[in-house]
């Protein structure tokens, strides 16, 4: 019994750390942001490897994702003449939720880890004492471009996404279930409304925090040699990914409050 209470309360030691961390360090990098000099090429650097490397992952999941939901809602109302409905509650569904929630997903596997391991090697070689050394911020150099290219990149994917994965969902309605494509295409139209694009680009900006500052977070926090590299990256992964998940939940229940208004 004692070394299960001990392992709970390690937990909860660990998770208030991490949430006063992530505080601190959200409140230093917007702080910093509004000052001089800006770094201007190292974040058309990150630009290009978060983003445009992130691309090729971010459309086939997207495709693969409309595809299948599209499937499933096929066959699965079919039996109730629904599947006409199926585009269209795929398309819905892929604006909203899947292909925000997904993308961002792909992105705190794929980026979240290549930052916290990125950032933690330079602490155990010690190459952020050493711009601290030369007068510089680690935040300025580190966190910011990388920060600012997951908030401008992850909703251009998430648009990618949204549209492959549409396109793709299309294409199987007409391929599997046997719908006029462009009976379908126009009633996919009427039925994504602004308001949808909206909601879903929207959570991408809290979600790209979430990853870009969990990851840094990780990484700059290794104490443990190159072996603290790699638990960095896993907690970065696993912990940017359970943020995701619930503030998705948290930021669906606000947004629709907002729209009932």
């Amino acid at each position: 019994m004692q070394p299960f209470v001990a392992s709970i309360s390690h937990i909860f030691i660990e998770m208030f750390f991490f949430i006063g961390s992530f505080s601190r360090l959200l409140q230093k990098s917007f702080k910093e942001s509004m000052t001089r000099p800006f770094y201007f090429g190292l974040f058309v650097e990150q630009m290009y490897s978060i983003g445009i490397k992130s691309a090729p992952l971010v459309a086939v999941c997207a495709m693969s994702t409309g595809m299948v939901i599209t499937i499933q809602f096929g066959f699965g109302l079919e039996k109730y003449g629904g599947k006409p409905y199926a585009p269209n509650m795929m398309a819905l569904s892929m604006v909203r939720e899947l292909g925000p929630v997904f993308t961002s997903l792909m992105m705190a596997g794929r980026v979240g880890a290549g930052i916290a391991s990125e950032i933690g090697s330079m602490k155990v070689t010690q190459q952020i004492d050493a711009i601290r050394a030369l007068g510089t911020s680690p935040i300025k150099k580190i966190v910011i471009p990388r920060l600012l290219a997951l908030l401008v990149s992850l909703p251009l994917l998430t648009v990618l996404a949204n549209t492959l994965g549409i396109l793709s969902g299309l294409a199987v309605a007409a391929l599997e279930l046997g719908l006029d494509p462009i009976y379908t295409f126009q009633k996919t139209l009427i039925m994504i409304t602004v308001k949808d694009y909206t909601v879903g680009i929207a959570k991408t900006f809290f979600f790209a925090i979430f990853i870009g500052l969990t990851a840094c977070h990780y990484g700059m926090s290794v104490s443990e040699g190159t072996r603290g590299v790699g638990i960095a990256t896993t907690k970065s992964v696993v912990a940017s990914s359970i943020l995701i998940v619930i503030s998705d939940f948290v930021l669906t229940k606000l947004f629709w409050i907002v729209e009932k208004w």
